[in-house]
């Protein structure tokens, strides 16, 4: 039974539709007041039907008090990493920590081109992750007074200033499926997110060996890699329960706007599932 140490999470995974505009804040709120963690929002940038996530993560702070944010996932292709990076610290200073980091290396190409951004390969778009993720992490280090220099192949910065720091150590969240991908995760990052309807069968096993082999040659504890999952709304408590125990999931993201089902989730399936999982482990 994989454990990997961390506490039991619920959020939520919610559309960012712009008719009416008010809805998906609406939903952040009911959210917070129904006890979920986190509430996290698609990100695609060339979809009109949808508000920006970005502009909408920062309104949804300021209309909530406790609730953690973050896009699921955001479009690294369409948001330069070092404006990103002092955006994601300003963002966790005015809400009080309660902003996660959740990339993407890109997907949708052909709207992404359609953008103004260029193709690119996987292999190039897990390249252009790694140079991002350390360009994020030197903008937030602010503590170090020297000028950022990295010189990527996808992302560069030539001395640029460093700040402003954030109030806690912001994880980055990966969302990931390939075998390049998964082994960043373990290289790199704070959290690993896919959606269970995209996996295979056998698929979070695999993801987590990979995962657990690249942190630790890396000279990483594995536990220090907290395990998301996005999850449908008809899943059951024992499926989850079931993914808690053998799979080592600690946040698991419900995918729905029905309000019924955040309800229901909420005061029905989160107690069970905590309740089972503790009971398993003692």
């Amino acid at each position: 039974m994989p454990d990997y140490g961390h506490a039991l999470e619920f959020g939520t995974f919610l559309t960012p539709r712009n008719a009416p505009a008010d809805e998906p804040v609406d939903h952040a709120v009911l959210c917070e007041d129904l006890g979920y963690d986190l509430v996290t929002f698609q990100d695609h940038p060339y979809q009109p039907r949808f508000l920006d996530t970005w502009t909408l993560l920062t309104w949804v702070a300021a209309s909530t008090s406790r609730i953690r944010v973050a896009g699921n996932v955001l479009n690294l292709p369409l948001r330069q990493p070092a404006v990103l990076a002092r955006a994601a610290a300003s963002l966790d200073l005015l809400s009080a920590g309660r902003f996660d980091l959740g990339l993407g290396a890109g997907a949708f190409w052909d709207a992404i081109e359609a953008m103004g951004e260029p193709r690119r390969s996987p292999g190039e778009a897990v390249q252009a992750l790694t140079e991002a993720i350390e360009i994020i992490r030197g903008i937030w280090a602010a503590d170090d007074r020297s000028p950022l220099r990295v010189a990527g192949e996808f992302h560069h910065v030539a001395g640029a200033k460093r700040g402003p720091a954030p109030s806690r150590t912001i994880p980055i969240v990966l969302g990931a499926y390939g075998p390049r991908m998964l082994r960043t995760v373990g290289r790199l990052a704070d959290g690993w997110l896919p959606s269970l309807g995209n996996l295979p069968p056998g698929g979070l096993a695999a993801g987590n060996a990979l995962i657990d082999q690249a942190a630790t040659a890396a000279g990483r504890d594995p536990r220090e890699i907290r395990r998301w999952l996005n999850i449908p709304a008809d899943v059951t408590a024992g499926r989850l329960t079931d993914l808690a125990l053998a799979d080592g999931i600690s946040t698991f993201v419900l995918s729905t706007d029905d309000e019924s089902r955040l309800r229901g989730f909420a005061t029905e399936t989160v107690p069970a599932v905590r309740a089972a999982v503790a009971a398993a482990r003692g």
